[in-house]
């Protein structure tokens, strides 16, 4: 009789999340080289998320 194996799950961390007090931001995933290439967001809807490494940011108003 063969043994099944099952497939080894991988726990995959939550996507970082930053709040800013800028209107736009630049997302490069955060790996130096082995990040990926820069993008740019408007937060002018209160938040976006970056489509390569799903880092979230949200806009959190002026800091004063």
């Amino acid at each position: 009789m063969s043994e099944q194996k099952t497939p080894a799950t991988s726990i995959t961390p939550d996507p970082e999340v930053i709040y800013t007090d800028k209107r736009r931001v630049s997302c490069d995933g955060g790996g130096g080289a082995l990040g990926h290439p820069i993008v740019w967001y408007s937060l002018e809807d209160g938040e976006a998320e970056c489509g390569y490494c799903d880092r979230k940011f949200i806009y959190k108003g002026d800091a004063h």
